[in-house]
């Protein structure tokens, strides 16, 4: 069966990672009405019912083509919307219908640990795999997932992909590390001090210096020998993806060396920074997580390479939630020298400034789901 190109949709607030991805030119732009005027005119605009309610409407034929809906469970009016978009484009017509999901929602809910709960990665998934298929299996494409086994909980059929940020992640930590080290130049003065009990403890050694362009390393500028620097991770449970990604950039000939937080438990809810794994004395120290939510774990682990003797902190992440003054606290505790983020979370477009950077993931996505080279 001949499906054309790819026709690509979206969810309404993944409109700019679908903007992104049509700059490819691999894939037919499609429309829908997201409200209608009194005389009947099709609208883009998304504008509710004045019950809440919301209008859909397909302006793109999809009969016996491929779709692709982007779309992330950012919340649960989101996640209803990728599921009416999602069923009504196989009920027009479509053939295969493929899934991108940039950010897969309450993915720390991935098992039970009490009595009774309810396990609410199984549950989206098994909501997303109940969209109909047409002629040819339905697909889901996840980046950077917080538990290996969530694509295990798709059923019907549904062809799963997880999609690795790593080679996003590489170029941002040496984006960073190469920006750090030639604006700051190793001029130091005393700053303000890291909050807390902390602050009384430690004068944190603040740059003089511009928060990261990462822009100009993945453009192949700032070409200098880096010193020796530290990917860290905020506890232990992220300590073998921060040694897998210090590995891989060893290999590009990086030098850069693992660290990580040794906690112990001190109460059934309260733990305490034992120790950390590696000498960090003088060097920057870039923290790396799979997601930013309120950034509590990564201010405590901020302050805990910073008590060692780290130079600055640099925050980076895949997803970027960032709920409520999160940002705002992040920015406030003056542990960060800049924090980075991809674009998988509309949270974090919507936030972005100076502090914090985001880069793109648009063509990992597009390239993930047709393939480097084609289709």
């Amino acid at each position: 069966m001949n499906l054309g190109k790819p026709i690509l949709f979206s969810t309404s607030e993944y409109g700019y990672l679908k903007a992104q991805m049509l700059k490819s030119r691999r894939f037919v732009d499609g429309q829908i009405a997201r409200s209608v005027a009194r005389d009947g005119t099709a609208n883009l605009a998304d504008v509710p019912f004045p019950d809440g309610e919301r209008y859909h409407r397909l302006l793109t034929d999809v009969v016996d083509r491929e779709v692709i809906l982007v779309g992330g469970t950012v919340s649960d009016r989101a996640t209803m919307e990728l599921l009416d978009i999602g069923t009504g484009l196989v009920m027009e017509g479509a053939a295969r219908l493929k899934l991108v999901l940039p950010y897969f929602g309450y993915a720390t809910m991935e098992r039970a640990i009490l009595p009774a709960e309810l396990v609410k990665a199984k549950i989206r998934a098994m909501q997303l795999s109940a969209i109909p298929r047409g002629a040819m299996a339905n697909w889901a494409y996840m980046l950077d997932l917080h538990s290996e086994g969530i694509p295990s909980y798709f059923e019907n059929g549904v062809i799963t992909r997880h999609i690795y940020a790593k080679s996003l992640v590489i170029s941002a930590v040496e984006a960073a590390a190469r920006s750090w080290q030639r604006t700051s130049s190793h001029k130091l003065s005393d700053g303000s001090t890291c909050g807390g009990e902390l602050g009384t403890k430690l004068r944190v050694r603040q740059l003089n210096c511009h928060a990261p362009n990462v822009d100009d390393v993945l453009s192949g500028t700032g070409d200098f020998k880096l010193n020796d620097f530290t990917v860290a991770s905020t506890d232990a449970g992220r300590a073998k993806w921060v040694e897998s990604l210090c590995r891989d950039m060893v290999k590009l000939k990086l030098p850069v060396h693992p660290a990580f937080i040794i906690k112990r438990r001190i109460s059934g809810s309260e733990t305490v920074v034992a120790d950390i794994s590696a000498d960090v004395k003088g060097k920057l120290v870039v923290i790396y997580d799979d997601m930013i939510r309120t950034g509590g774990s990564a201010i405590a682990a901020a302050k805990a390479y910073l008590a060692k003797g780290a130079l600055a902190v640099i925050l980076i992440s895949t997803h970027g939630v960032l709920p409520g003054d999160s940002k705002q606290k992040l920015r406030d505790s003056g542990c960060f020298h800049s924090v980075i983020v991809s674009d998988s979370h509309p949270r974090a477009v919507e936030l972005a400034d100076d502090f914090l950077h985001v880069i793109p993931t648009a063509q990992l996505l597009v390239d993930s789901v047709l393939g480097a080279k084609g289709k």
